[in-house]
């Protein structure tokens, strides 16, 4: 078990600042569960497991996404209530807020996925370390 899994079972999550820890320095083992939070304001918990590692491909950048599904919601959008109102507006004509949304946040598609846009997005983002 390890120190993360410890503090977890007494209640205290370990928190890390994700600029200055590497992923395989909090993730020790296959199989291994974390939650990542994303913008502590509106909260996205995102739970992930380490599923199998594979060895790099030289001719590949990373870090890089191999699958996925449904468009990020857009910045500042409220969290999880927050987008889901948000949904509800923008499909919706007849909602309160359906217009101030769409002018807010343009065409959004939250169906849409696109490894291709994703990797795009993340090339340069190696993380101080440069490894």
């Amino acid at each position: 078990m390890d120190l993360a899994e410890i503090d977890a079972m007494e209640g205290d999550p370990v928190m890390e600042d994700e600029s200055k820890v590497r992923l395989n320095q909090v993730v020790l083992r296959l199989k291994s569960r974390f939650t990542y939070t994303y913008d502590f304001g509106d909260s996205w918990l995102h739970d992930i497991t380490l599923e199998r590692i594979l060895p790099p491909d030289p001719a590949l950048s990373y870090p890089r996404c191999i699958d996925g599904r449904r468009s990020a919601p857009p910045e500042d959008c409220g969290g999880p209530p927050g987008y889901e109102n948000y949904l509800k507006a923008i499909a919706d004509p007849k909602h309160p807020e359906h217009e101030e949304m769409l002018d807010w946040s343009g065409a959004f598609d939250p169906e849409a996925f696109s490894t291709e846009e994703v990797n795009r997005s993340l090339t340069g983002k190696r993380g101080r370390s440069g490894r």
